[in-house]
């Protein structure tokens, strides 16, 4: 079972970073509890990264997170093929946390995984989200730690999908992204055009900057928390 998507290339400067960055919340006084940071509205923020070369990137979004919002704690969840990309240990750096593998464990365990995950995570993002994680997660399939995680969280998610060329008029991806955008709790960021590795032309999408992406979770987690609980 795979889900890398080595096709999908970053898009051009422009494209990728065009979102303006947001100044950090102040420091909260030293005796008071952990605010979220501002705009945001959640502090504890669960991180999944896919087998996409847009997950090359993410070392550089953690960066500018740590820069922008530093009151965020951040748990990085990477699928075995994401780390064909980018590597725990610099994540693990960036973070301040130990990076997970998107798998289950093979010796005995005390706790289970993917309950700690949902109890934690006050928000989760999927980026980038290859064709097959964003298909998984649309049918409902809960074969990994992070899938379970939001097949069963009442947090927001948000995902930001990293498609080939063709895969954004594909029927099965436009498919999958209505199911999700049924969910309550689920908003699906669309790619930007990128240029594909392999063709050397603009007809690959990768994931939306993360700035993007985090404002839709953000906006989706006030809406959430704005509605009475039935």
């Amino acid at each position: 079972m795979t889900e890398q998507n080595t096709d999908t290339g970053p898009a051009d400067a422009t494209a990728r970073t065009g979102a303006t960055a947001r100044t950090g919340a102040a420091e909260a006084p030293e005796a008071a509890a952990p605010t979220a940071p501002v705009g945001l509205g959640f502090t504890r923020l669960l991180l999944v990264a896919t087998g996409s070369v847009s997950a090359a990137e993410l070392p550089s979004w953690m960066a500018w997170l740590r820069a922008t919002h530093p009151e965020l704690e951040i748990q990085t969840v990477l699928t075995r093929s994401a780390q064909r990309f980018v590597t725990r240990e610099s994540l693990n750096l960036l973070t301040g946390r130990r990076t997970m593998v998107d798998a289950w464990p093979e010796e005995p365990v005390l706790r289970a995984p993917h309950v700690d995950l949902t109890a934690w995570a006050e928000a989760v993002l999927v980026h980038p989200s290859t064709f097959s994680y964003t298909a998984r997660l649309a049918l409902g399939l809960a074969d990994s730690p992070s899938l379970l995680t939001a097949q069963c969280t009442a947090a927001p998610v948000a995902v930001a999908p990293a498609l080939p060329p063709g895969g954004v008029r594909s029927h099965a991806y436009r498919r999958h992204v209505e199911s999700l955008a049924e969910r309550p709790n689920c908003v699906v960021v669309p790619p930007v055009p990128a240029l594909s590795l392999t063709t050397g032309r603009t007809d690959s999408w990768a994931a939306a900057p993360l700035p993007e992406v985090l404002d839709a979770l953000s906006a989706l987690h006030h809406r959430l928390t704005a509605e009475p609980t039935p």
